[in-house]
């Protein structure tokens, strides 16, 4: 660390609230799958913000959809039509099979939707008595931080002191199928289940083989809603354009933008934008969204024209750059390279396409424990950036757009530092 990015630092703990722990460095530009530090010290991005910059940092295409709509027209509200909501929706119903979209914002707002969503039909079209909706939720899931989210939390952190918690919520264990349908049997107030296909932020956690599609049947099956919350796994990230796929292994198949399991709610956010501008969505067909009618729910932002034009250029450069290929391709290299590491701090590894996490034993080194923080400011001092999640995960998930060479250098400097541990 220099005295610049101290006095940085410094002035956000002075001045911001205390609600993140970053990675002691400070970032000023950002370009493909590289970030520099306010000293001009270049770094590999493994962390990509958490899937939302899969097209890389700053993408020219992307950067210029945003600066030619900022000098025609930001914001109108949803209190008149602009020229270019119409257009954006036409593009994303098309892009991703359904019959409508409802632009939010942020991935927590997109949640929020679908929640509501989920409820209103549940009243409207399944004849749930009032006030009596359940949605399931999954162990260790992550969807954001309201307190409606929060309410479904099984993470201390992210739930404890913030009640009295949302009623009609229920979790079951993840990647269970027979605790969905003994959950769903029990109670047909039940009006859906909200699911990550892949547990981002629990530590990479992919499911079983199957288990997607037969939640997606239980839930057709005891007339409830299938809820895919894609805000992190979709955009490309798992070699596929939505990770709902399931574990098929085709990725021709899996850009296609027609999953093999289409849930009955599609959740997107992050990668929706390429990380240039705050962007969701919630898509669903007309016999469930338009369950909420004119002033039912809304959002200034949400739609407005900088909003529009961004995702449909970013979705624009993960089809035409092929993203999902690439991210299949690598991701099985990414996985090869970690599986030859001969390392005793390495527990294992998992994931799907450039979605990847490696699991820290925690261990000793030069008479201190060490943990997956420490790996990673090890990587940082290296020129990688990757954040741990949970105390022994390290989450690797770099931009789709870095090429198989630029993978094996970073891979270098992954293998370098876990064996500085161990010699």
């Amino acid at each position: 660390m220099t005295q610049t990015q101290d006095y940085y630092i410094a002035l956000e703990d002075r001045h911001g609230a205390h609600n993140y722990h970053p990675l002691p460095v400070v970032l000023a530009k950002g370009e493909g799958i590289h970030v520099w530090d306010t000293d001009g010290k270049r770094y590999y991005d493994f962390l990509s913000a958490y899937s939302a910059v899969n097209q890389g940092h700053c993408h020219p295409k992307i950067v210029k959809a945003l600066t030619d709509q900022a000098q025609t027209l930001t914001l109108t509200s949803r209190a008149f039509y602009n020229d270019s909501l119409g257009e954006y929706e036409k593009f994303m119903t098309e892009f991703f099979k359904f019959d409508k979209v409802l632009p939010m914002n942020t991935g927590a707002e997109a949640v929020e939707t679908a929640l509501k969503l989920c409820r209103k039909w549940a009243y409207e079209k399944k004849g749930t008595p009032e006030n009596q909706a359940v949605i399931l939720f999954a162990t260790e899931n992550f969807h954001g931080r309201t307190i409606a989210i929060v309410s479904a939390s099984t993470d201390p952190d992210s739930k404890g002191g913030f009640g009295p918690y949302l009623p009609g919520v229920q979790v079951i264990e993840y990647n269970n199928v027979d605790a969905l349908e003994t959950a769903l049997k029990a109670n047909p107030n039940i009006a859906g289940f909200i699911v990550e296909p892949i547990q981002g932020e629990a530590g990479v956690m992919v499911p079983d083989e199957g288990y997607l599609k037969k939640a997606n049947e239980l839930c057709k099956q005891y007339n409830a809603l299938f809820i895919a919350d894609e805000v992190q796994t979709g955009i490309a990230r798992t070699g596929r354009l939505l990770a709902t796929c399931g574990n098929c292994d085709c990725p021709k198949k899996n850009c296609s933008g027609t999953p093999e399991v289409k849930p009955d709610i599609l959740i997107l956010g992050k990668a929706v934008s390429g990380g240039v501008f705050p962007v969701s969505a919630v898509l669903a067909d007309d016999d469930i969204m338009l369950c909420i009618k004119p002033g039912e729910h809304g959002s200034t932002f949400g739609g407005n024209p900088l909003a529009n034009k961004v995702a449909v250029a970013a979705l624009e450069v993960v089809r035409d750059e092929k993203l999902a290929e690439n991210a299949y391709q690598l991701g099985k290299i990414f996985r090869e390279r970690m599986s030859k590491i001969d390392s005793p701090i390495i527990e294992t590894y998992r994931g799907k396409g450039l979605l990847n996490a490696v699991v820290i034993t925690p261990f000793n080194y030069e008479g201190e424990k060490k943990t997956a923080m420490d790996v990673c400011l090890k990587l940082r001092d290296n020129g990688l950036l990757a954040k741990p999640t949970h105390d022994h995960i390290i989450r690797f998930a770099p931009p789709l757009v870095i090429t198989e060479e630029e993978l094996n250098a970073a891979c270098d400097i992954i293998e370098e530092t876990i064996l500085s541990f161990t010699k």
